[in-house]
């Protein structure tokens, strides 16, 4: 029997880095998928969580938030399309891109956990917003998101108007904040290691390697 080791990622689906941090982890783990069994679980985080359901102009808020002059918020986006096309996702960013509020999506990706498609949802919804430009903070484009990775939209419609989720999905956020956890992509291997930020495959890999050495040494 492989060793086992419980992933949790801590990320928005409006972070672009967070798309580029959980490919460059892929990567490291394909590069190891002989040597261990592994389970990926995806926690909430919101960027914004006091912005407006209509939104803001990304490039706006970008300034505005970081202090970013937009020459320098132009050659970031850059970055992120090359950091894209070399990991096989595709950003699209446009003039006029604005970032959402992503609590109701946190809501159904709590929801797809219990139907086994979390992180399915979770890629389905990076590609919603940075590659088809979609309002990820609409109810009727999370629905589609929903359907189009086979969960039962109705059943989804419902999740997002009763809010059985909401308090779930609000405490989970509260214990990874109470954890120290103030910026995504962050990674926690077997509840023991916190990788912060998008790093290159390599250190994924040397740490997922430092944590099969521990796995075999508790074995024995």
């Amino acid at each position: 029997m492989k060793p086992f080791i419980h992933i949790d990622i801590i990320s928005d689906v409006v972070c672009p880095w967070c798309i580029v941090g959980y490919k460059r982890l892929l990567s490291a783990l394909e590069e190891m998928q002989d040597r261990m069994d592994y389970q990926i679980q995806w926690h909430p985080f919101e960027l914004n969580p006091d912005m407006e359901m209509e939104g803001e102009n990304l490039r706006d808020h970008i300034v505005r938030k970081y202090n970013s002059s937009p020459e320098q918020s132009a050659s970031i986006r850059e970055t992120l399309i090359q950091y894209g096309l070399d990991l096989g996702f595709q950003f699209n960013f446009f003039d006029d891109m604005r970032i959402y509020n992503t609590f109701m999506a946190h809501q159904l990706l709590h929801w797809a956990l219990e139907q086994g498609k979390q992180t399915e949802l979770k890629l389905a919804l990076f590609d919603a917003y940075f590659t088809h430009k979609k309002n990820i903070s609409d109810s009727a484009t999370l629905l589609d998101v929903v359907g189009s990775i086979g969960l039962d939209k109705n059943e989804a419609k419902s999740v997002l108007e009763d809010g059985r989720y909401v308090e779930a999905v609000r405490e989970n956020q509260r214990r990874w904040l109470s954890l120290g956890i103030q910026g995504v992509p962050a990674v926690v291997l077997d509840n023991k290691y916190l990788i912060s930020g998008a790093q290159e495959a390599s250190y994924f890999k040397q740490a997922l390697e430092q944590c099969l050495e521990e796995v075999k040494t508790e074995d024995y």
